[in-house]
C-alpha cells in the first residue's frame, strides 16, 4: 500500500504539471478510445514452502479496452481495462493450483513523441498496476491469492488512419506479485511479472 500511494502520488504530480492545455492542435477532442488484442505472457518464478518447486502459468490471449486523455499534445494518461483467465500448476509435481481470472486495471502516464505525425506516432508510459483475483477454480485443493498492486512500463505507437482513426500496436511490462496458500499444502510468494503485448485500433474523436 505504501508504495501504491507513493506511485500514485508520482503519477498526479507529474499530471499536475502537465495539466494546463494551452492546445491540443488539430484534434478535436482529449479523449481515445482502443481496442486490442493482448497476450498475457507471465514470467513465472515462485518460493514454494515447504515442499520446494516452481510455479506454472500459463499465457492467455484475450480482448482489452483502453481509455487515454491527452491534457496536451504530448502527456497523456491511459487506463487500461481486461480480465485475463489462467491455469496454475505447481512444478515438478504438476499439481493443480485450479484456475484464476484476473482483473488488473492499470494506469499510465504516457509522453507522446510525434503526435502529429503522418506515419507513426510513438509513445512512452509508466504507471500503476492493481491485479485482483477473482472466480477460482481450486481443483483438488483450496488456492487463495492476494490482489496486489504492482509497477507498469509500457512502450507503443500509433499508426494514424483517416477521421481519427489508427492502428496501435503496444507492449507492457507489469512487474507484479501475489502470496499463494494452498490450505494444508504450501504457501508460496509467486512473481508473475507478465509481458502484454496487444494489437489493435484507436478512435480519438
Amino acid at each position: 500500500m505504501r508504495f501504491a500511494r507513493i506511485a500514485g502520488g508520482a503519477l498526479a504530480a507529474v499530471a499536475i504539471t502537465v495539466l494546463p492545455i494551452d492546445a491540443l492542435a488539430d484534434h478535436d477532442s482529449p479523449w481515445m478510445v482502443r481496442a486490442r488484442a493482448i497476450g498475457v505472457l507471465p514470467q513465472e518464478d515462485a518460493e514454494v514452502m515447504p515442499i520446494g518447486g516452481n510455479v506454472e502459468i500459463d499465457d492467455s490471449l484475450v480482448p482489452e479496452l483502453d481509455v487515454t486523455y491527452f491534457f496536451d499534445e504530448n502527456w497523456a494518461a491511459e487506463l487500461v481495462l481486461a480480465v485475463t483467465p489462467h491455469e496454475a500448476k505447481h512444478k515438478p509435481t504438476n499439481l493443480d493450483l485450479g484456475d484464476v481470472w484476473l482483473l488488473p486495471p492499470t494506469l499510465t502516464l504516457q509522453y507522446h513523441f510525434a503526435p502529429d505525425d503522418d506515419t507513426i506516432r510513438p509513445y512512452l508510459g509508466a504507471g500503476v498496476n492493481y491485479t485482483v483475483f477473482f472466480n477460482v477454480d481450486d481443483g483438488p485443493l483450496t488456492v487463495n491469492y492476494s490482489n496486489e498492486f504492482g509497477f507498469a512500463l509500457q512502450a507503443g505507437f500509433d499508426i494514424p488512419l483517416e477521421n481519427g482513426w489508427s492502428i496501435n500496436a503496444d507492449v507492457k511490462k507489469i512487474f507484479l506479485s501475489t502470496d499463494v496458500s494452498v490450505v494444508g499444502v504450501a504457501r508460496a510468494e509467486v512473481e508473475i511479472n507478465p509481458w502484454i503485448v496487444g494489437l489493435g485500433v484507436g478512435y480519438r474523436y
